[in-house]
């Protein structure tokens, strides 16, 4: 059974996945218990696991979807997602997307970059996971507020992760997600301009046909975030009153960053 491409998709976004994640990490981590109900609950309600890039790629060719697909996406690129979440995810059968901030990784020597706030994964890892049949994207290099990087430091940080996964992993690296899910037209151009073919926001709705190519939509999962409640997100159940306070904040914060970027361009050109 398929459904029609007018269809809206969840596609959650996920961080750690971890017993006792780093405490800067651990309202976005997700308890490797709480990971399987979550999975069983999918597997239950009949859901269809598809990478980013294939459910944008679906609704933006108007091309045939599972009858209730749904996206599993992780940023970051924390070590736990290779001894938690991916033996959960081959042990049911799923598939996911995994964003990779590459300066992070545990091993990137003189690629070294940013300050990552748990252990990260190795190279050789990131290519378990890639031959898992896990898509891989780019999460930046140094994971840093895109929309504040003037335009040469915002190029090579989206030029960077693409190039050094793509050299790595032997094979094209088309998906980025925006560190902190911040973008703004400038970097979404950008990012356009440096290879990415889509990218993942936050927003706490659900993607449609109608969502931009470079600001897709996703729907957090918390640490709080306890089996009823992802029901109901999956299943895209009154999604403005559960995301609320998430909605307000990011439109204070988004408020706040246009200005200093305002404030940054104005004392360049004084």
């Amino acid at each position: 059974m398929t459904a029609p491409t007018t269809t809206t998709v969840p596609i959650l976004m996920y961080h750690s996945v971890a017993v006792t994640p780093d405490p800067r990490v651990l309202d976005l981590s997700v308890h490797p218990d709480h990971f399987d109900a979550q999975l069983d609950a999918l597997t239950e309600a009949g859901y269809t696991t598809m990478t980013f890039s294939a459910v944008r790629a679906a609704l933006a060719g108007g091309q045939t979807l599972p009858a209730k697909p749904v996206v599993l996406t992780f940023d970051d690129g924390y070590a736990d997602f290779h001894r938690e979440a991916l033996p959960r995810l081959v042990s049911h059968g799923a598939t996911a997307t995994l964003f990779v901030t590459t300066g992070w990784l545990a091993d990137a020597g003189r690629h070294a970059s940013g300050r990552p706030l748990d252990d990260t994964l190795t190279w050789e890892q990131v290519g378990d996971v890639d031959a898992a049949g896990i898509e891989i994207g780019a999460h930046s290099h140094s994971h840093p507020q895109l929309d504040q990087l003037p335009d040469q430091l915002l190029d090579e940080e989206l030029a960077t992760s693409r190039l050094l996964l793509e050299d790595r992993l032997g094979h094209r690296v088309t998906s980025l997600a925006y560190p902190y899910g911040y973008s703004s037209r400038r970097v979404r151009r950008a990012a356009e301009a440096a290879g990415y073919e889509r990218a993942a926001a936050v927003a706490n709705v659900a993607a449609g046909p109608g969502s931009d190519a470079y600001a897709v939509p996703r729907l957090t999962v918390r640490r709080s975030t306890d089996t009823d409640r992802f029901r109901r997100i999956v299943g895209q159940q009154d999604l403005a009153s559960l995301f609320l306070r998430e909605r307000v904040l990011t439109a204070g914060f988004a408020a706040v960053r246009r200005s200093r970027a305002a404030a940054r361009t104005w004392c360049r050109l004084g």
